[in-house]
């Protein structure tokens, strides 16, 4: 009888914890637009046959995602895919002087101070980007500084609603810790509204539409990219990001592959001070949708910038890349066009008026 009962109580427990998770992970999915919002979507020029568009027709493929999925868990280049020690991390900063400084946590993950102004950029503090903290990619190295220490943010930019952009976790204590705004292309409300996020904190914006926000403007420009916290894609929109204070331009790309609308970016909104442009995850299976390190060159050099910060490297293993192969390419093609290049530790500030040399420090690692 009394092995019935613990068996018993130990089912019970198995099927709480379950039950907790999966709730977590239906959260995690984030919700679906509807009312208003869902019409306001529905009536974007980006929007078409039920979802949201690129511009850009799609690229021919390379490869195919058997080879990927083979390759990523069985393959003999595994090792090369994870640093060989630890990251070195920046922990401590003094505080900011003005002017234009930017600080990288890993991956896309950037606050941008400027012109006496605080800008978040995809904001990942978890452990893993996924629906569940129990499986999918894992951190290559801890958050340089808690999230509670953040200084007063005055917006929270968010590029697109994939999960090592848009971690719930991040923004509940974001909500929790923090009153500034979150700035999100269409439909990403809805995740939002969904985690708890008071709707007169949420900005929706369209590609070329902005708002102001601490004395800066900010402008929700076009990608190349797609969407979805599920099977379903592209129910919400991506973006990059022109952020634009009294003296000075910065452009963030989120996630993109290399399309003639940067040219036009440059045009419109440029020159810039700084670009942060993303470079790692790349691979032929997907070059519409990822830049190389060559086109993030390309890229910053359409936009009319003075210093390339890359991100989208180096924090989480998405790709089947070398680790250190995303710094080491872009090193080389900013050399081969004279373009000024920072490339931070994690953690690590960026005066852009005098950034430092880049000195290789990922290499060791490889």
């Amino acid at each position: 009888m009394r092995k019935r009962t613990l068996a018993a109580a130990l089912g019970l427990a198995v099927l709480g914890r379950s039950a907790w998770a999966l709730r977590g992970v239906r959260a995690e999915l984030g919700a679906k637009a509807s009312g208003a919002r869902a019409d306001r979507m529905h009536r974007s020029p980006q929007f078409t046959d039920g979802a949201f568009r690129n511009t850009a027709p799609p690229v021919e493929r390379g490869g195919s995602y058997g080879d990927v999925f083979r390759e990523m868990f069985f393959g003999e280049t595994r090792k090369l895919r994870h640093p060989a020690g630890p990251i070195p991390l920046v922990t401590r900063q003094a505080p900011a002087t003005g002017g234009l400084q930017i600080t990288w946590y890993g991956h896309a993950s950037t606050l941008i101070e400027i012109d006496g102004a605080r800008v978040l950029c995809d904001p990942v503090w978890s452990e893993r980007v996924s629906p569940a903290q129990f499986a999918g990619p894992k951190r290559l190295h801890a958050p340089p500084l808690p999230l509670d220490s953040l200084p007063p943010i005055d917006a929270i930019v968010i590029s697109h609603d994939h999960y090592d952009h848009l971690d719930m976790a991040t923004v509940r204590e974001l909500t929790r810790s923090q009153t500034a705004p979150f700035l999100v292309p269409l439909g990403i409300g809805a995740h939002l509204e969904r985690w708890d996020v008071p709707v007169e904190r949420i900005i929706e914006l369209d590609w070329n539409e902005h708002t102001e926000v601490a004395g800066l403007r900010l402008t929700a420009t076009p990608a190349q990219h797609f969407s979805g916290r599920t099977l379903t894609r592209n129910d919400t929109l991506w973006a990059s990001w022109v952020i634009t204070g009294p003296q000075h331009r910065v452009f963030y790309s989120g996630d993109s592959g290399y399309f003639d609308g940067y040219a036009t970016i440059g045009e419109q909104h440029g020159p810039f001070d700084a670009a942060l442009i993303q470079i790692g995850a790349y691979d032929p299976s997907w070059p519409d949708i990822h830049m190389t390190p060559e086109e993030g060159v390309a890229t910053h050099l359409d936009l009319r910038a003075k210093l390339l910060i890359p991100v989208h490297w180096g924090t989480f293993n998405l790709a089947l890349h070398p680790w250190t192969e995303p710094a080491d390419r872009v090193w080389r093609e900013a050399k081969a066009h004279d373009v000024t290049l920072a490339i931070p530790r994690p953690g690590e500030r960026v005066d852009v008026d005098s950034p430092p040399p880049v000195d290789g420090w990922w290499q060791a690692l490889g």
